[in-house]
């Protein structure tokens, strides 16, 4: 059976649905076409979908977006059931004044010497296109689910809110 997903063009619902996960898997292609995933801080996203994410101007994250700007996002939040997935465009930012509007003390892990690091840049990701599932959370659904498809052997189909976002160019 084919998944019924709505479809908008406002990332709005997208950008409310990831505001409060501040920890994205960021996918870039290296070598030309090998997948290459790691752990980003997303800082606030912006309300029109632009994303930003701090980094080093020297990284290996930076060398494959100067061969192929395309990245995927990806977001969970188990414990209230919703996931979300992004594609979009990323580029490499080093506005000093961008950075220090942006900068917050927790990332002084990251960068000891501050947002006047002169090794640091920021990841402006445009989404193209995104996707969420968000459904219920609750131990009884989930008991109920497993129980279902343990009598009848047949998967339960959840009410879940699925949506793709698709922003037009």
């Amino acid at each position: 059976m084919a998944d019924q997903v709505a479809v908008s063009h406002d990332v709005t619902k997208l950008v409310e649905k990831i505001k409060d996960i501040k920890i994205a898997m960021m996918t870039t292609i290296e070598n030309g076409n090998e997948l290459h995933s790691r752990p980003m801080y997303t800082s606030q996203p912006e309300q029109d979908g632009t994303l930003w994410f701090f980094t080093e101007k020297d990284s290996q994250k930076v060398d494959e977006l100067h061969q192929d700007r395309h990245v995927s996002l990806g977001y969970s939040k188990p414990d209230d059931n919703l996931y979300v997935a992004i594609t979009g465009t990323a580029q490499v930012v080093t506005d000093q004044a961008k950075i220090k509007e942006l900068w917050s003390e927790g990332l002084r892990g990251w960068f000891p010497k501050g947002s006047d690091d002169p090794n640091i840049a920021l990841l402006k990701v445009t989404i193209t296109k995104g996707e969420f599932w968000d459904s219920p959370n609750s131990t009884l659904l989930r008991a109920y689910t497993y129980a279902k498809a343990v009598i009848t052997g047949e998967r339960d189909q959840p009410s879940a809110d699925r949506q793709s976002v698709v922003i037009p160019k």
